[in-house]
Order: structure tokens, then C-alpha cells, then sequence
């Protein structure tokens, strides 16, 4: 039986939504056909489209006989965890080809990455990248020749970008195909003290690249629980991808065959009698178990964006609210770092996915009556470990783990880190935020401390060097919202606040812009809605005013008399120097349409 609260929570999103839902819902049905797309298309439309296929292909797809799947990859190999990808392409065309179908890259969609561009211009692009990767989802399947998408993306936008491109042409069914991490390399910690030896000026350019370079050292993702690998978790929970797919390591043998029975399941789910489109798969149950898999593992609150732009793509509406309130009731059941010492590869090594679905099952904080990719057998598939059958040809399911493999990575849903859940909504007189509090000690829940108030993050790291911050504060850094200069992510801060708080100083941060899915030890209130430029009341505070920073109550206010508040007008900063440069120019629309951070940062929506 599902929790009264989550079922509660789920029953108010549905009502919400009635209205968006059913329009989208019939956009999708006016848009699905019976039979194969080669009958639609004109000679003319089929000949193009088929025109560099082998022959074998061209008689496939003009015969109409098997499924003609589009592969939407967003490789490059700059980015570690797309790195594979660069393969991928055939693999999926030859198992395509072995299981009675044809596929075809339909498009490719860029992919950026925020650690590459962490405290740089480029960094103001990033969040936008995640519509314009939807945008270019949307381009390649329009071609309305295909029966069905393969999906092959990872890192922190990519997959959000491309659940909505693929919900745009939700009368499709669709399978997202995962690479997988890297192996282990530095320790986490470790890595995070030279950071922070790096900040305090103890060592040089040279002993910190050898430190990032141990930590990030081969393909695959990166093994921290960012948003990378929330993706994962996401995409598996919310049933996009196969059982146990997310955290396996690129090239081996089992994410070789993990590969192949993804485009088999695919190539079944397009067929008539098993047809399982993804606007079936994201209901409003699907997204609400997304939310309590985010809530139990600590996940990125990149996703309090994310998940809220991709729902909105299928006719749903989800707030800071409700995730607030399923907060209240689903545990903390992971630590993986940020939030402890172990990284992704362990996580997955002492039950991963497969023990944390189970657990929350059975603690009724997940709705079971849900399509997947497997059709409509509900998650208790996801509670089984793959693994190579005897002679390696192929993949076979098996029960996880009865008892956790590491109790301090991964505990049973009666015994949790936590009661409740890895983020927190704030609210209070300067706006709504939110805060990842599964990585905070206890004493650092509640923060009071002056105001120090910077307009970029450049001005905070200056006053740290200059000396300027050995004391108790609330750092509140404005101007960085999506309609400002797009929203960058502020990681660049992490390592220097740390210092100071390792040095005994109560300290925190209040911004409009965001932080990462690595947000750790330092409590960090982001996302602030309404942003400063669009008078939100961030923009009224001023040097020494007394924040208060409660994550306990789900406070956040400025202790200054109402009625002064009211009356202080707003401060302005010149941001041209965000509107040229990198790019940024030609987002200048971007940031003029953007939502707010509560609505998801889009221009979609």
C-alpha cells in the first residue's frame, strides 16, 4: 500500500494537472499512427530518408516489416562520460539488425560540461544548453520516420534536455541507453583537501591537477553523486532505462549486453500488442517516484529545476511544494558523496538501484502500478541485478541483495541515515529556495550570521584573498538567475567557504544562481525565487543585515522590520558584462524569456 502522504501529494498533482495533462495527452494521440512510417511518406520523403542505408536496410524500412529506431546521441569526446558513445552508433545498428529492425542516427545534440566550465563565462550557458538539447531532440525526430528512440546521454542537462525532446514526440516509444562510470580513482576526500589547500593558497596549480586528474582519469562518468549520475538514478527509478543499466563501467562485457537487450526491449515495446510509448511511461505517478528516488539518495537540486521542466513537457504540474512535503516522509537512505565518503561504483557495489527500489517498495513510498521500457509489470523488475548469462550472449535478471552489502552507504528503509529526505524548500520574506541538507551536519542546519552581499562570485573569492572574511557570515551572491546571466552554477565558491567553516566561522550562502550536484558541507540556500532582476527581494538586501537560515523549520528570512523592507528599493548592477562573450550574446532571448528557477528555468514553458 503507497504512503498516505505520497499518495496525497500524487492525487494534488493529479487534480493540478487535469487540464495540461488531457491537452497533452490528446497532442500525443492526434500524433500516433497505426502501422510503420514508410507508409506515410511519399516516395520522394522515403527515398531521401533512406538513401545512405545498406540495401539490406533500404528493403527493411521500405518493406515496413521491422521498427526503424532513431539513435539521438549526444557524444563527444570531451566529455568523459559521452566518450563512449563514439561507438555506440553501430553497436545499436547491428543489434538493431539482429532483433528484425533498422536504426539510424537521427541527430546529434551538443553536449557541455559544467566542470569543464565551472567559474568560467561559459559556465552562463550551461542551463540553457538543457532547451536547446530538447530543441534539437525535437529537429531530429521530425523527420517522422521512426517507430521508436534510442536515447544516449548522461551528463548533467543532457538527459533532462532529451526526456523532453522525446516527450514532445511522446507517441514513442523510447529507451534510454547509459555508458556508465568511470572506475574508482582518488578518493573523494582526498580530493576535496587539496581543493581546499589549493583555496587557502597552501599548494600550487601543479599538486591540484595531478589531484583532479587522479579523481576524473578515464571514460565514463564521473563517480561523485552529482547530477550525472542523478540522471541515472532518475531515468532507471522513473523506468526509462533497463534494470541495473545505470551504474555499470563502459567497456565491459555485461554494459555490452546491457546495450544489446536495450535495443531488443525496444524493438518489443513497438510492436502492437506491446506498444508502451514514453507520454504512457510519465504519468504522475512516475514523476512523484522520481521524486522520492531524489529525496532518498541526496540527489542533485539541479533536478528541483529539472524534474519541474520535465514534467511541464508532459501536461504536469509539480512544485517546490510537494517536494517539500514527500520530503517529510521519505528517508534518507544513501550516503554517496557529497553526502558520505563512498562514490557511485560502491554505491552500486552494496545494492545501488536494485536494493534502493526494493527499500522504498516496500516502505510503500513508490507507486508499483506504473509502465516501464519492460511494459507494465510495475518496478518490482527493478529490484533484480543483471548479470552475463553462462555463455555471455546475453543478460539475465537475479534478486538483489536481502541486506544491504555497506550499511554506510546504503541503509533498509527501517533503518535510514535520515527520517527525512536530501532537500529542503525554504521560505521566508526574501523568497522561496531550496537547500541539499543530506550532506550538513547537524550544527550547521541552523545558520544566523550578517549579510556580506556580492554581485558575482568573483567578488566573494577577492575578499577571501584580500583577508576580508574571517568572520561569521551569510554570503548572499545576486544577480545570477536565469534571467540575469543564465543561471551559472557558483561550485567555484565550495572549496573557499569550506576553509572557512573548517576555520570555526558560521557561515552560509543565499543566491539566486545555483550551486551543483556536488553541493556539500556548507549550507547553501539557491535557486532564490523571485531572482533580483526580477525584484525579488534578494536584490533589498544589504551589508550586515541578519539572515537567518533554518533548514530544520524551512526558514529563510531577512531580520529586517517589513515595512522597511518594503520601502528599500531594489539594487541594480550592470550585467553587460554577462551579455557578450562565450557566446552569450546569441542567448539573449534566452534569458529575456526564462521562467523563473520555481517553474523550471525555461523558455519552453
Amino acid at each position: 500500500m503507497v504512503h498516505s502522504k505520497v499518495q496525497a501529494v500524487t492525487e494534488r498533482i493529479i487534480e493540478r494537472s487535469v487540464d495540461t495533462r488531457a491537452q497533452y495527452l490528446a497532442q500525443i494521440e492526434r500524433a500516433h499512427f497505426e502501422g510503420r512510417a514508410s507508409s506515410r511518406l511519399s516516395c520522394g520523403n522515403l527515398a531521401h530518408a533512406i538513401a545512405a542505408s545498406s540495401d539490406e536496410d533500404k528493403n527493411l524500412i521500405a518493406s515496413g516489416r521491422g521498427p526503424n529506431l532513431a539513435i539521438i546521441n549526444a557524444y563527444n569526446d570531451m566529455l568523459s562520460a559521452h566518450q563512449p558513445y563514439g561507438a555506440y552508433p553501430q553497436i545499436l545498428k547491428e543489434a538493431a539488425a539482429r532483433n528484425g529492425a533498422t536504426a539510424q542516427v537521427a541527430g546529434g545534440v551538443p553536449a557541455m560540461c559544467d566542470g569543464v566550465t565551472q567559474g568560467r563565462a561559459g559556465m552562463e550557458l550551461s542551463l540553457f544548453s538543457r532547451d536547446v538539447i530538447a530543441m534539437a531532440t525535437a529537429i531530429a525526430l521530425s523527420h517522422d520516420v521512426f517507430e521508436g528512440g534510442l536515447y544516449l546521454g548522461i551528463c548533467d542537462k543532457i538527459v533532462p534536455g532529451l526526456v523532453i525532446g522525446a516527450l514532445a514526440f511522446g507517441h514513442l516509444p523510447a529507451v534510454f541507453v547509459p555508458a556508465g562510470p568511470m572506475p574508482t580513482g582518488l578518493a573523494n576526500a582526498e580530493k576535496v583537501r587539496v581543493r581546499q589547500l589549493y583555496a587557502e593558497g597552501k599548494v600550487g596549480r601543479k599538486e591540484l591537477l595531478e589531484a583532479e586528474s587522479a579523481s576524473y582519469h578515464s571514460p565514463g562518468t564521473c563517480t561523485f553523486y552529482g547530477t550525472a549520475n542523478s540522471n541515472q538514478m532518475l531515468v532507471e527509478i522513473m523506468g526509462l532505462q533497463l534494470p541495473g543499466s545505470s551504474f555499470v563501467n563502459p567497456g565491459t562485457e555485461l554494459r555490452d549486453a546491457l546495450n544489446e537487450a536495450a535495443v531488443r526491449q525496444l524493438v518489443q515495446i513497438t510492436e502492437p500488442s506491446q506498444h508502451t510509448p514514453i507520454a504512457k511511461i510519465l504519468t504522475e505517478k512516475t514523476f512523484v517516484n522520481g521524486i522520492v528516488g531524489l529525496l532518498a539518495t541526496g540527489g542533485s537540486t539541479n533536478h528541483t529545476l529539472h524534474l519541474v521542466a520535465m514534467a511541464r513537457a508532459a501536461g504536469i504540474q509539480i512544485t517546490w511544494q510537494d517536494m517539500a512535503d514527500l520530503s517529510e516522509v521519505v528517508p534518507l537512505l544513501c550516503h554517496v558523496y557529497p553526502n558520505g565518503t563512498a562514490d557511485i561504483n560502491q554505491f552500486a557495489a552494496a545494492g545501488g538501484m536494485q536494493f534502493l527500489i526494493r527499500e522504498l517498495l516496500s516502505g510503500g513510498l513508490l507507486h508499483d502500478d506504473v509502465h516501464t521500457v519492460l511494459g507494465n509489470s510495475g518496478l518490482k523488475p527493478y529490484c533484480h541485478d543483471p548479470f552475463l548469462n553462462e555463455d555471455k550472449s546475453g543478460v539475465v535478471w537475479r534478486p538483489t541483495l536481502e541486506e544491504s552489502g555497506n550499511p554506510d552507504i546504503i541503509r533498509p528503509v527501517t533503518d535510514p541515515f535520515s527520517s527525512h529526505g536530501g532537500l529542503q524548500l525554504l521560505d521566508g520574506n526574501i523568497g522561496k529556495s531550496v537547500i541539499k541538507v543530506s550532506a550538513l551536519k547537524a550544527d550547521h542546519l541552523h545558520v544566523k550570521a550578517p549579510a556580506v552581499v556580492f554581485n558575482t562570485q568573483d567578488e566573494l573569492l577577492e575578499r577571501f584573498k584580500a583577508g576580508q572574511l574571517e568572520k561569521d557570515f551569510i554570503a548572499v551572491v545576486r544577480f545570477q538567475g536565469p534571467q540575469a546571466n543564465g543561471m551559472p552554477e557558483l561550485h567555484k565558491l565550495t572549496p573557499t567557504l569550506g576553509v572557512l567553516q573548517d576555520r570555526g566561522f558560521k557561515v552560509a550562502l543565499v543566491t539566486d544562481g545555483r550551486m551543483s550536484g556536488a553541493s556539500g558541507k556548507v549550507p547553501a540556500a539557491i535557486h532564490m525565487s523571485p531572482e533580483a532582476v526580477d525584484g525579488g527581494a534578494i536584490a533589498k538586501i544589504r551589508d550586515g543585515d541578519m539572515i537567518e537560515l533554518d533548514s530544520n523549520a524551512g526558514v529563510l528570512r531577512v531580520l529586517v522590520d517589513d515595512a522597511e523592507l518594503a520601502a528599500r528599493e531594489p539594487a541594480e548592477f550592470d550585467l553587460s558584462e554577462s551579455a557578450r562573450g562565450m557566446g552569450r550574446e546569441l542567448f539573449a532571448n534566452m534569458r529575456a524569456l526564462a521562467s523563473g528557477a520555481e517553474s523550471g528555468a525555461s523558455i519552453l514553458f
